[in-house]
């Protein structure tokens, strides 16, 4: 029978006991991980918390949209530069208003961040299609992903987008959420708010744009930077539904 000295006893035990504490460790190890990742989600929705209570009487010198596509810019012209302009809600033009409320979000007044229905329906056409042809954003989910987030489609980013709206819709009036959205859309190749888009499309200021003037800017809102170099017909089209549905439209007071 094999007998084990104590110096072969000392050098098997530090083995054994190293097995032994592993399966503790590992649970350990997770359960820290989780916890690190919670605090960090967990700040960051209360920094995007606190950015939103700024935003009920400030306006951020730039979006996310703005910066992503001024440092592209910036890599072929360190010198290049964005068109935006910020004015007040009572500058911008009722017509505008509308047109971009009957375009973008008709049950603007009547959600809390997300129309269902909307969505609902776009989720049928892209499977009908098979690729996504169409959004179903309000225009509060448009506001979130162009302040805060990227044009990156992710379901993280997605679930982010959803996270933002509601918080949005919690801390921020119509009247607010509009006025912003109107400021920091993107409408054309570095083109960004309404007064820049009417300088830029019209040769006119935001306040002086006409009812078909504000319908067509309502209707290239879904790809700004398509339609800044082409006209199409379908985007006529779009106008003309806009244009006889802007009399019909309510905006926030």
């Amino acid at each position: 029978m094999m007998t084990i000295s104590p110096t072969m006893q000392d050098q098997y035990r530090p083995a054994i006991t190293s097995r032994s504490i592993l399966p503790a460790i590992r649970p350990l190890r997770l359960k820290h991980v989780l916890l690190v990742a919670l605090a960090l989600v967990l700040s960051w929705q209360l920094w995007l918390f606190i950015q939103l209570f700024d935003l009920r009487n400030e306006n951020p010198q730039m979006s996310a949209f703005m910066e992503q596509e001024l440092e592209l810019k910036r890599v072929e012209n360190p010198e290049a530069i964005l068109q935006h302009e910020l004015i007040t809600y009572a500058q911008m033009p009722f017509n505008l208003k509308r047109a971009v409320i009957a375009s973008e979000d008709a049950a603007f007044f009547n959600h809390n961040g997300f129309d269902w229905k909307a969505i609902q329906s776009a989720l049928e056409k892209n499977v009908q299609a098979g690729r996504i042809t169409a959004g179903g954003s309000t225009i509060s989910q448009q506001l979130a992903k162009n302040l805060f987030l990227s044009g990156e489609r992710s379901m993280f980013r997605k679930g982010e987008e959803m996270i933002i709206t509601a918080m949005l819709e919690a801390t921020l009036s119509k009247q607010r959420i509009l006025e912003l959205y109107l400021n920091y859309a993107e409408w054309g190749n570095g083109i960004y708010g309404a007064e820049a888009a009417a300088q830029h499309h019209f040769g006119v200021s935001a306040a002086n744009l006409t009812d078909w003037q504000a319908a067509r800017l309502a209707a290239i809102l879904p790809n700004p930077r398509f339609y800044d170099g082409h006209r199409t017909e379908g985007m006529y089209k779009k106008a003309e539904i806009i244009l006889n549905r802007i009399p019909t439209i309510r905006i926030p007071a």
